[in-house]
């Protein structure tokens, strides 16, 4: 650990009670290693030649529109990845939803419906299939949620792909043996192994991520599942898809695999005027003093990586990566082994670039966003809730620079 500035921040103030003087730890970082971080949508410094040539490969690929002549469909959302990862720069969120329908049962537990072609909706279709009668996928028969979801940045994830497991499990504590109220978990796949990636840390590698995503969004076909999605869990019929399967390739997805896992985390948003700053300084350590930071872990350092853009790198992240309980305010859909209320933490990182909050955008202002926390995090909404007015100011401006 490095030497930390202590500070006194009478902060949290209730009615009829005196303000409270908490003795807090700041996050300097001295003798630290620089963050790996750059503005938006550019790639990981130290990139070697043929990383950078790999990187702006996959880029093209990652924005280039497929049409049906080319293995679109026939089911869909969007035509590009880019479609759902554009603002403010291509690999960042979106501002169009998919729609995802899940059924939970306190005693069978939850289903993605796959009878019912899965848990996300494909809402648009191909010509040819228009002309044989086929729509939009409806909300499945027995679903018990049904969300919007707006798609996350995908700056940086190629570090997080590279952080040890020890150190993501280091902050796991299931059964809450230490007393303090947070129990975030892994969520494990088949192999024991550690996911990362997706809302509910479904995906352990960048591979498997994305290949889901093209075929689930864009209705593209893979040399590891080369069938054509159902309409509603009905088979397509013959004729509707005249591309020859898998549509994609494996040099295609490497491709886009090299683009996400050198696209760079943004380096925070900070404003000349001293004054500003010092308010945004002063807004992490409250951000700390309220608790925020035991489940959005600030940084990480990744793990030893045959590429020097990835090889033992510090860098911001504001997530543990495990799933938490967040109470029934956040309660939603559900995934397998995982309560409709259990999200990973968010990434904080590049909150500053967005508008709409949480995973499914209902929130229009942060401060709103905090609002919505329970379960595990209710502890540290309430001391937001009793913060000062210049203290919840100051906890804002700081989560608008990342």
């Amino acid at each position: 650990m490095t030497t930390k500035a202590r500070k006194i921040l009478p902060h949290v103030a209730g009615k009829g009670s005196p303000a409270v003087a908490v003795v807090l730890l700041s996050c300097g970082a001295l003798g630290q290693a620089p963050y790996a971080e750059t503005e938006p949508g550019l790639p990981l410094p130290g990139l070697v030649a043929s990383e950078q040539s790999a990187f702006a490969r996959g880029e093209a690929l990652f924005n280039r529109p497929f049409t049906p002549e080319n293995g679109l469909g026939p089911l869909f959302n969007q035509d590009r990845c880019g479609s759902c990862h554009d603002l403010p720069t291509s690999g960042g969120h979106g501002a169009e939803p998919v729609i995802k329908a899940t059924r939970f049962d306190p005693v069978e537990g939850c289903s993605t419906l796959p009878e019912h072609g899965g848990d996300l909706l494909q809402t648009v279709v191909i010509e040819s299939a228009r002309a044989m009668g086929f729509g939009a996928e409806r909300t499945p028969p027995g679903a018990t949620a049904i969300t919007e979801i707006r798609a996350p940045a995908v700056y940086g994830l190629g570090l997080v792909e590279q952080i040890a497991e020890a150190d993501i499990m280091r902050n796991a504590d299931p059964d809450d043996a230490d007393g303090d109220g947070i129990s975030g978990r892994p969520n494990l796949d088949a192999d024991g192994r550690v996911g990362r990636f997706g809302r509910r840390a479904q995906h352990t590698a960048l591979d498997g991520f994305i290949e889901e995503a093209i075929r689930l969004e864009m209705g593209i076909t893979t040399p590891a599942h080369p069938e054509e999605l159902d309409h509603n869990g009905v088979p397509l019929p013959e004729g509707i898809d005249l591309v020859p399967d898998p549509e994609v390739g494996a040099e295609e997805l490497e491709l886009l695999v090299a683009y996400m896992r050198f696209l760079a985390p943004p380096q925070p948003i900070l404003p000349e005027d001293p004054g500003a700053l010092a308010d945004i300084e002063e807004g992490e350590r409250i951000f700390e003093f309220m608790g925020c930071d035991a489940c959005h872990t600030p940084a990480f350092t990744t793990a030893t990586s045959e590429s020097p853009a990835l090889d033992r790198k510090r860098f911001r992240l504001y997530s543990d990566l495990l799933l938490h309980d967040m109470g029934p305010e956040l309660a939603d859909i559900c995934s397998p082994g995982i309560l409709p209320s259990e999200w990973k933490t968010a990434r904080l990182v590049g909150l500053g670039h967005r508008s709409e909050f949480l995973h499914d955008g209902r929130a229009q202002r942060l401060s709103d966003a905090i609002l919505l926390h329970g379960g595990e995090a209710a502890a540290s909404r309430d001391v937001f809730r009793r913060l000062t007015d210049q203290a919840r100011s100051q906890v804002l401006a700081f989560l608008r620079s990342l």
